[in-house]
């Protein structure tokens, strides 16, 4: 059973800074790209940021500059350092992977329990 961890979540003041985990474990064949979504208090959940193993990382337009995706092949890890953040980043973050657990069965998505991230002015 595949499954996402996240850690690194929590109560930030605005300007400061904050790192988050995801680690991915289990019965892992492939990872073809992790990344990270959020949705605040009465909001769709959006698209923070992606990583795929090989190609360009993509960002909302109201993160870039701020927020950077990163990833530890190794570990089966994506990071998402948080840099000056606002408060209407303020929101809850889901770590996400398409994952392939056979070489010969199709990948499927794989979701984070979410962790809170909470920005104070």
């Amino acid at each position: 059973q595949v499954q996402l961890v996240e850690s690194g979540g929590g109560l930030v003041q605005a300007g400061g800074s904050l790192r988050l985990s995801c680690a991915a474990s289990g019965s892992i064949f492939s990872i073809i790209y992790m990344g990270w979504y959020r949705q605040a208090p009465g909001k769709q959940r959006e698209l923070v940021a992606t990583i795929p193993s090989a190609g360009s990382t993509v960002y909302a337009d109201s993160v870039k500059g701020r927020f950077t995706i990163s990833r530890d092949s190794a570990k089966n890890t994506v990071y998402l350092q948080m840099n000056s953040p606002k408060p209407e980043d303020t929101a809850v973050y889901y770590c996400y992977a398409w994952i392939s657990v056979h070489p010969q069965r199709p990948a499927g998505s794989y979701w984070g329990q979410g962790t809170q991230v909470t920005v104070s002015s």
